[in-house]
């Protein structure tokens, strides 16, 4: 990457995926990056998560990919299955260019914030930051890599608060075999769905939806009793009562949407902000794209600033710099939000005539064609953010 940056203050609030990728891509760039994390250390909840070629190809870019590999699995395929465990569909990964992990997200995290120090970005703990209380200059920027409830998209005019979308989720962890195939497994239901993989080092992460009305916390540390998962999931079939068996620790939250950003940067306090990752878009984990598209964020912001800073050095170039990010970047992650809408949709077929004709039709089509699952999703897993500019 280029150094048109190099004059640049960029403050990151937020020390989760998006907000140390984006450090790190920013530092690469020549920029005086801070970064400041309420939370006491750097850390991550246990929690398994799914990286496609697009958000590896970040990942390599930040010179992380051999590390996040060591602790990794690749992935090989994504099997659908009804509730009884009967195979519906099995979309075949290894057919696509480029990796798919299935990594733990403390690993992630763990690869993410190693070394800050080498590529001179000050890592503030403890600590929280609003915009402008840094020197205000015109080639200063706040990076609010907050999340859903980011402080600083209220602060820019954000819209419509966070609203529960009638769905929980659990997450638990448990043991694996060693013998499992290297591919994550969706078992549907009605109102329900249940996710899991193998992870490196003999584990398997489970993450469980149910439709319902009562209201969860959207924290992500809530602990929930194991017996309210195994019933929520009592009849369904395959392994899914043995994995079940195993859960002694599960945690639960609720769902909670609300819109991409209409506006993703602007001026607070008379500093210039910008959103990245669930700041600006956050989305359900029905298409494991969250983080991969944080990633993405990570990598075009400070390449579309240096884009621009390339042609006009003055606050000008700034303001055009997040402009052609936010225009880089808002129709494709609205793209993905509206397929993983769908998937949560498809997935939950109440009606058991309609669920069968869908599955006979997924099924009919892997047979078929068997690699048309796969070229379905060539737009997202195909798009590499590191070459747009």
């Amino acid at each position: 990457m280029k150094s048109e940056l190099q004059h640049m203050q960029i403050d990151v609030v937020g020390g989760g995926v998006a907000g140390l990728a984006t450090a790190r891509a920013a530092a690469m760039c020549g920029a005086n990056v801070r970064v400041f994390e309420q939370a006491p250390e750097i850390r991550e909840v246990g929690a398994g998560l799914q990286l496609s070629p697009n958000g590896m190809r970040v990942i390599d870019a930040l010179g992380l990919g051999v590390a996040l590999r060591d602790t990794s699995l690749e992935g090989r395929g994504v099997v659908l299955r009804n509730q009884r465990g009967k195979q519906v569909l099995r979309m075949d990964l290894t057919g696509v260019d480029g990796t798919f992990l299935m990594a733990h997200r403390a690993d992630l995290i763990a690869a993410l914030s190693h070394d800050l120090a080498d590529l001179g970005i000050e890592l503030n703990l403890n600590a929280r930051i609003e915009a402008g209380s840094a020197r205000r200059t015109e080639r200063a920027l706040t990076v609010a890599a907050d999340g859903a409830r980011s402080g600083l998209r209220a602060a820019l005019g954000g819209d419509a608060a966070p609203f529960f979308t009638g769905q929980v989720a659990w997450r638990a962890i448990i043991d694996a075999h060693p013998d499992e195939p290297a591919e994550a497994q969706v078992f549907m239901g009605a109102g329900r769905h249940l996710v899991s993989y193998p992870l490196k080092g003999g584990r398997r992460n489970i993450v469980a939806v149910q439709e319902r009305s009562t209201w969860a916390a959207d924290s992500w540390s809530t602990p929930d009793d194991p017996e309210a998962l195994r019933a929520a999931f009592a009849d369904f079939g395959g392994p899914v009562p043995e994995w079940l068996s195993q859960v002694e620790k599960v945690h639960i939250w609720g769902l909670f949407r609300r819109p991409v950003a209409r506006k993703w940067y602007g001026s607070v306090n008379g500093a210039s902000a910008v959103l990245v990752g669930d700041a600006a878009h956050p989305t359900l984990p029905f298409l494991a794209q969250g983080a991969n598209l944080a990633l993405e964020d990570a990598w075009c912001l400070p390449a579309a600033l240096a884009q621009s800073l390339s042609v006009d050095q003055s606050g000008a170039g700034v303001q055009c710099g997040l402009q052609l990010f936010q225009d880089t970047r808002r129709a494709r992650v609205m793209r993905a939000i509206e397929v993983a809408n769908a998937n949560a949709r498809n997935y939950h077929i109440e009606n058991k005539a309609l669920q069968a004709v869908a599955h006979a039709v997924l099924r009919g089509g892997s047979v078929i064609a068997p690699s048309a699952a796969a070229r379905k999703f060539n737009w997202l897993y195909g798009y590499d953010v590191t070459a747009a500019f």
